[in-house]
């Protein structure tokens, strides 16, 4: 009997894992870290980038006065028009109170994960110079777990930090990873994800969170 009742234990325990991921609901602690946004126009260009974001900007640079306007270059570099100072990328991080979506996904091993990122990220579309920032900023924070459930967000990430980028660029593509540590494997839906195809003027912007 006591053997039975840690069996129907055990059970429930897994059935509230998988229901509190897959609903990823709101109570689950969260910051939308180092989201850098990258600019390629095929000439160099003066742009205007607005974030619209619901939650708190905790920090961005160059420094965020209701936008950034800049002078864009083919190669990424950007010139910043307030301070004439030269940077890679335009970088915000803040914290809100966004409900990602957990329903389909990817159950990866923490040793696995530079792998899984630089398949994954250059099929999505970004260059090595691209993901290889973004691998050397989360995995040292995602291989040290025993897996990670992972989730490459849509309108969740998208609808709670608009861009609205004056001239309006021919293609962008927002990557925006949230993934959650985890003792065990779960069974979830693999996630389908599409390439992407740089036309025109581009913009690319990369970010991610964990959620606790």
């Amino acid at each position: 009997m006591k053997k039975l009742i840690a069996s129907v234990c055990t059970v429930l325990l897994f059935i509230l894992l998988i229901v509190s991921l897959v609903g990823c609901p709101s109570t689950m602690l969260s910051s939308d870290e180092k989201p850098v946004i990258y600019l390629y126009p095929t000439e160099p260009t003066y742009v205007n980038v607005e974030l619209l974001y619901s939650g708190v900007l905790d920090f961005a640079f160059p420094v965020y006065s209701n936008g950034w306007s800049v002078l864009a270059y083919p190669d990424g570099r950007i010139i910043d028009c307030s301070d004439n100072e030269e940077y890679s990328y335009l970088f915000w991080e803040g914290h809100g109170n966004a409900d990602y979506d957990l329903s389909q996904g990817f159950v990866v091993k923490g040793v696995d994960t530079v792998s899984f990122l630089r398949e994954k990220l250059s099929f999505l579309g970004l260059t090595p110079e691209e993901y290889n920032e973004f691998i050397v900023y989360w995995a040292p924070r995602m291989q040290g777990n025993a897996y990670n459930l992972v989730a490459f967000q849509g309108a969740a990430y998208t609808d709670t930090a608009e861009l609205i980028i004056v001239p309006e660029p021919d293609s962008m593509l927002r990557v925006f990873m949230a993934f959650v540590s985890l003792d065990e494997p779960v069974e979830i839906e693999e996630q389908v994800l599409a390439p992407f195809e740089r036309t025109g003027f581009a913009v690319i912007e990369w970010g991610g969170c964990e959620l606790r």
